[in-house]
C-alpha cells in the first residue's frame, strides 16, 4: 500500500473503533464500507481480519458463559464457518464490481435492521434446531460475499431473547468464527499475503485508539442518537457503493 492508502486505513480504523466504542458494534461494517470504496473488497476484508478477530475474541472471552453458548449455538456456528469458506469466491473472484454492489446491499440491509423501531419477534426454542443452521449458513454466504458478517446472525441472536451480556458475547463468538473462516479462505486464495497480514496487524493500533476515544465520548453523547445517525450514514454509504458497482 502507498502512503495515501496507509493514511486512509489509519483514519478508517480510528473512525470504526470510535463507532464500536460508542455503541458497542460497527467496527467491521464501517471499515469494510469505507475501505471497500478505496481498494478491492477482498483486500479490504484482508486488512479487516486482525483488528476484527482480536476485538471479537476479547468480546467473546469476557462474557458470562461461553460454554453454554457454544453448546447452544454450535450448529449455527458450524454452518456459518463452512458457508463463509465456500462462498468466499464471490469476494475474491474476478469481478470486484459485483462484490462492491453486494457490500453496498449488505450495508443497506444492516442499516434497515438497525433503524427498525421494534425488536424482532421471539423465536420459540423448539425452532432453534433448524433456524440456527439456516441463519448460520445465510450469514456465512453474506460474509464470504461481502466481508460483513452482521446479517442475519444479529437479528437471529436478538430473536433468541438472550440477556444483554450474553447477546454481546454471542455476537463476538459468531463474528470470530466467520472471520476465521474468511481468513482461511482469503489465505487459500492468495489474498491474505504477508504484506497485508502485517498491515492488518498494524491496523489494530488506530482501531484501539478509536475505541478508547469512543468509550470516553459515550459519557458525553447519547449512544441511541449516535446509533441512529450511524445507520443513516450506512444507508448513504451502501447506496454509494451500489452506484459504483453498477456504474
Amino acid at each position: 500500500m502507498d502512503i495515501t492508502l496507509i493514511a486512509v486505513a489509519a483514519v478508517t480504523f480510528t473512525l470504526a473503533g470510535f463507532v464500536k466504542g460508542v455503541i458497542g458494534l460497527g467496527l467491521p461494517t464501517v471499515a469494510m464500507g469505507v475501505l471497500g470504496s478505496a481498494i478491492p473488497p477482498a483486500q479490504a476484508a484482508a486488512l479487516l481480519l486482525f483488528p476484527t478477530i482480536v476485538t471479537n475474541v476479547w468480546q467473546m472471552a469476557t462474557g458470562p458463559g461461553l460454554g453454554p453458548l457454544l453448546r447452544r449455538l454450535w450448529p449455527m456456528l458450524l454452518a456459518a464457518a463452512v458457508c463463509t469458506w465456500l462462498s468466499s469466491g464471490l469476494l475474491t473472484g474476478g469481478n470486484p464490481r459485483i462484490a462492491l454492489a453486494g457490500l453496498g446491499a449488505a450495508l443497506i440491509v444492516n442499516a434497515a435492521i438497525g433503524l427498525r423501531p421494534r425488536p424482532f419477534p421471539r423465536l420459540p426454542p423448539q425452532h432453534e434446531a433448524w433456524a440456527g443452521p439456516l441463519a448460520g449458513a445465510a450469514t456465512g454466504i453474506v460474509t464470504g460475499a461481502t466481508g460483513v458478517s452482521v446479517i442475519p446472525v444479529a437479528p437471529y441472536l436478538g430473536a433468541l431473547g438472550l440477556p444483554r451480556d450474553e447477546m454481546v458475547q454471542a455476537l463476538g463468538l459468531a463474528f470470530t468464527v466467520t472471520m476465521f473462516g474468511l481468513a482461511s479462505a482469503l489465505g487459500q486464495a492468495g489474498v491474505y499475503s504477508g504484506g497485508l497480514a502485517g498491515a492488518s496487524a498494524l491496523c489494530l493500533i488506530p482501531a484501539s485508539i478509536g475505541m478508547m476515544l469512543g468509550n470516553a465520548a459515550r459519557k458525553r453523547i447519547s449512544p441511541e442518537t449516535f446509533r441512529r445517525w450511524f445507520y443513516f450514514g450506512l444507508l448513504a454509504l451502501g447506496a454509494q457503493l451500489i452506484a459504483r458497482g453498477f456504474g
